[in-house]
């Protein structure tokens, strides 16, 4: 359509400013900057060379940090962007396979990747400080607060060929792409 997405999850361990994001190199450190609601980044267990592939996984409040986590000409696309791209892709039944990397998603879950959207499936972490799902989920942040706790987001699983649309924890961590402003 007409929006115009990045082709790789983000990888910025800075704020547009200049800024340094955090970085939570432990699970004591992630439970930290929740608890003060301050914007933090991780690699998938703690593991730099991960991050080489899926890209760092970001707490809510770094894709809410008024300093912009996106780079210039870009931002992280609301709830209503996101339904847009599955709209235009078939749907929440259809987008996912269509926006899927064409490799390594377990059980076979490979898309066509016929978006250009390549997602991968690099998991989360959990508001425990905990890994889980790489290889199995993608899941992306929205701008789109639900309420003081949730925000909204966009998953992708490997054993199906949906995108889901759900809110989750502010706390956890998830990829962030972004799209041109």
């Amino acid at each position: 359509g007409a929006q115009k997405w990045i082709l790789n999850n983000l990888n910025a361990d800075r704020y547009r400013n200049g800024d340094t994001i955090r970085h939570a190199r432990t699970a004591e450190e992630w439970l930290d900057a929740e608890a003060k609601n301050e914007g933090a980044w991780c690699y998938y267990l703690h593991d730099q060379r991960l991050g080489e592939v899926y890209g760092k996984l970001y707490n809510w409040h770094a894709v809410n940090d008024p300093r912009q986590i996106a780079p210039k000409d870009y931002h992280v696309p609301s709830d209503a962007e996101w339904t847009a791209l599955t709209l235009f892709l078939g749907g929440e039944d259809k987008a996912g396979y269509k926006m899927k990397s064409t490799t390594g998603w377990f059980f076979n879950g490979n898309g066509d990747n016929s978006s250009g959207f390549n997602g991968l499936p690099g998991g989360v972490c959990d508001d425990n400080g905990d890994f889980e799902y790489i290889s199995l989920v993608a899941a992306w942040w929205s701008s789109t607060s639900f309420d003081t706790g949730d925000a909204w987001l966009r998953g992708m699983r490997a054993d199906s060929a949906s995108v889901g649309r759900q809110d989750d924890n502010k706390g956890i961590g998830l990829s962030v792409r972004c799209i041109k402003d």
